[in-house]
């Protein structure tokens, strides 16, 4: 079986997979990372979302191949990105609006759309309420609204000003 090398969360990985096998399942079952879920398998729903290379990808549609030598950020590893050191309780800016604005219901789907606003923010840091609802994962507890206000509230808390 193929050798895939790859950096999960800050840390060097290399993993024995068929090279069409889907990152989920790498991540899930060979690397026991849990974060991102299994929801619909078809780049549908988007709650396996993570970041490969700092840029939101469906890991159900992204092959183990297509990593080599990138690195992958899953929920687990996102407070990094922010500054945290290992082990504190410190969390990314967005993670903390998603708790400040009570966003998640049942919280399944949540991973995937912290990671894509976190992609979203990187890409656009005032984003308007046209692109925060440009992100396609699904939260069947339709918490949409609380969504909106976390982003939003990320975006100001990430320039500086009160969220």
């Amino acid at each position: 079986m193929p050798q895939h090398s790859f950096t999960v969360n800050g840390q060097a990985v290399s993993v024995d997979a068929p090279a069409d096998m889907a990152l989920l399942w790498v991540l899930r079952d060979k690397l026991g990372v849990t974060g991102p879920k299994y929801g619909c398998g078809v780049n549908v729903c988007k709650a396996c979302t993570c970041l490969v290379d700092g840029v939101a990808v469906t890991t159900c549609a992204t092959r183990v191949s297509a990593v080599a030598g990138k690195t992958v950020t899953t929920i687990e590893g996102l407070a990094a990105l922010a500054g945290a050191a290992p082990g504190s309780d410190t969390l990314h800016p967005v993670q903390q609006a998603w708790l400040d604005r009570d966003v998640a219901q049942c919280g399944f789907c949540q991973p995937g759309q912290i990671m894509a606003a976190v992609d979203l923010l990187r890409r656009r840091p005032n984003p308007s309420d046209a692109d925060i609802d440009a992100i396609e994962n699904i939260c069947r507890c339709g918490t949409y609204g609380r969504i909106r206000a976390a982003i939003k509230a990320a975006a100001a808390a990430m320039a500086g000003a009160p969220g």
